[in-house]
């Protein structure tokens, strides 16, 4: 679900425009074949699917997910009738089972990961993502499932809420924060995210406002809320279920935190099993783990792109393929 602008089209390797972010890299690495099995695990509003599907045969197949009703609405209307298309409104934490009732699994050759919160999402007042446009303080991906933004801070300890503001947004006033909103609750609800962003605001010196002072708290909660980093985390552990031989896992990041996940698992599944100290073992007596191999280099969005589409800045592309 990129934050890139929401698409209109497939875009070409230059139209920034009107494609998803690191939209022509994206397609370049999946090295798409006509006849290829695809998933995109993040549908948002289809900028990535649709180009994908322009270069699928009749015997090519995509499957679109994502946990967004409102996404999935999108995608219903967008390829109604194209056979080689299946739509699916589920968390991509659960691709593997999705696939194995297909009767999919390790038959795809591509899997691609969005990750974050997409341009609809944001722009959407109603949604409760953003801190620059006041509505209800939802910030749900999928609003008919789990408890709201507003909910959660209505009854969550002053700890729990530090410790999500730390670990999550690595904010430095999680503490002051936190005890801020248990005050503030005990008068009047908090339930609009134009009241949050002014609490945390009080909370945070001016000297250290060098962007909005709820960028890292509104960030943190939203994974919380969404249990972003364990879906991540489902996901890879489940990959060798989904992927085939030969296929590719690509994944888009967009902060420290999701990048760091992504980049451990592909640098325990590409690497060596150390030789244990002491122990009369040779390294080729080992039995290898490698069951993936890294395709280039970590890809980021270059200037024109950025000129474009500034929220670009933070994306990071990485890209895995299946060895056995």
């Amino acid at each position: 679900m990129s934050t890139g602008p929401v698409t209109t089209g497939p875009g070409g390797a230059g139209d920034f425009s009107h494609a998803p972010v690191l939209h022509a890299e994206v397609i370049a690495a999946l090295a798409i074949r006509p006849d290829g099995f695809y998933v995109d695990g993040t549908y948002g509003r289809g900028g990535h699917s649709r180009s994908i599907l322009d270069r699928l045969g009749e015997n090519g197949r995509l499957i679109v997910m994502d946990k967004d009703p409102e996404a999935i609405r999108s995608a219903q209307e967008a390829f109604a009738g194209d056979r080689r298309v299946t739509i699916i409104h589920d968390d991509f934490a659960n691709m593997s089972e999705q696939l194995v009732a297909l009767q999919l699994a390790e038959k795809i050759d591509g899997v691609l990961l969005d990750l974050g919160v997409s341009s609809p999402q944001l722009d959407d007042a109603s949604r409760g993502f953003s801190f620059q446009k006041n509505g209800p303080l939802d910030m749900r991906m999928n609003p008919e499932q789990g408890e709201s933004a507003a909910q959660w801070l209505s009854h969550a300890e002053e700890k729990e809420i530090a410790r999500v503001l730390w670990q999550y947004g690595e904010e430095r006033f999680a503490r002051r924060i936190a005890k801020k909103i248990v005050e503030t609750r005990e008068l009047q609800s908090i339930d609009d995210t134009a009241s949050l962003s002014a609490l945390i605001s009080s909370c945070i010196p001016k000297r250290e406002q060098k962007k909005h002072p709820a960028t890292r708290s509104f960030q943190a909660i939203r994974i919380h809320i969404n249990q972003e980093l364990e879906r991540i985390g489902s996901l890879l552990e489940s990959i060798f279920e989904v992927l085939a031989v030969g296929g590719r896992l690509l994944v888009i990041s967009f902060h420290s935190l999701e990048d760091r996940l992504v980049k451990r698992f592909f640098k325990q599944q590409t690497s060596k099993p150390k030789v244990p100290k002491g122990l009369p073992v040779r390294e080729s007596e080992l039995v290898s783990n490698i069951r993936l191999k890294i395709i280039g280099k970590a890809v980021k969005a270059g200037a024109a792109e950025l000129a474009l589409n500034p929220r670009a800045r933070s994306a990071v592309l990485r890209i895995v393929e299946r060895t056995v």
